[in-house]
């Protein structure tokens, strides 16, 4: 698996911010049904201004969010993939202070929190989706899974993540 990995903005560690943003995107892969050989994620680490413009032009949202993902591929796409070498998943984008601010009210460590946010967006990019309850619950079992591997607990225990 290819991971592009960018810091646009924000006061990210490039070095340890690199290095969580590659196990927490392998362990997910590792977890999550993956059907391709190989491919490509992009994730961009940046600041609530970029993200903000970003959710404004794709998702008619004029304000920052935590995380943004844009899939290169529907899930049918992937599925129909499979014996293909290499497939590109498409773009993760995270917001520094909208995290910063989120792990602060939740009491949790921001690295956990932007693991958590990572894992959730390359499930995006890999189909998975929250709109409907079942949907949620299934995606939600798959980040507890995976960030329990990472011995991360439970995000959801205390009521308060969105995404």
């Amino acid at each position: 698996m290819d991971i592009d990995i960018r810091f646009e903005a924000g006061s990210w560690d490039e070095r340890s911010y690199n290095e969580l943003a590659n196990g927490a995107i392998k362990a997910a892969l590792k977890a999550a049904p993956y059907p391709l050989n190989e491919g490509e994620v992009s994730l961009v680490f940046a600041d609530d201004a970029f993200v903000q413009v970003l959710n404004r032009d794709y998702r008619g949202k004029d304000k920052p969010t935590n995380v943004l993902s844009f899939p290169q591929l529907e899930p049918e796409e992937i599925k129909a993939l499979e014996a293909q070498d290499y497939a590109p998943l498409g773009d993760i984008i995270l917001a520094y202070e909208t995290l910063e601010r989120e792990a602060v009210e939740q009491d949790k460590p921001i690295k956990e929190h932007c693991t958590h946010l990572i894992i959730h967006g390359l499930l995006h990019l890999l189909g998975y989706d929250h709109i409907e309850d079942e949907e949620a619950e299934e995606m939600e079992a798959l980040e507890i899974k995976i960030l329990s591997g990472l011995n991360i607990k439970n995000p959801y225990e205390s009521g308060n993540f969105m995404a």
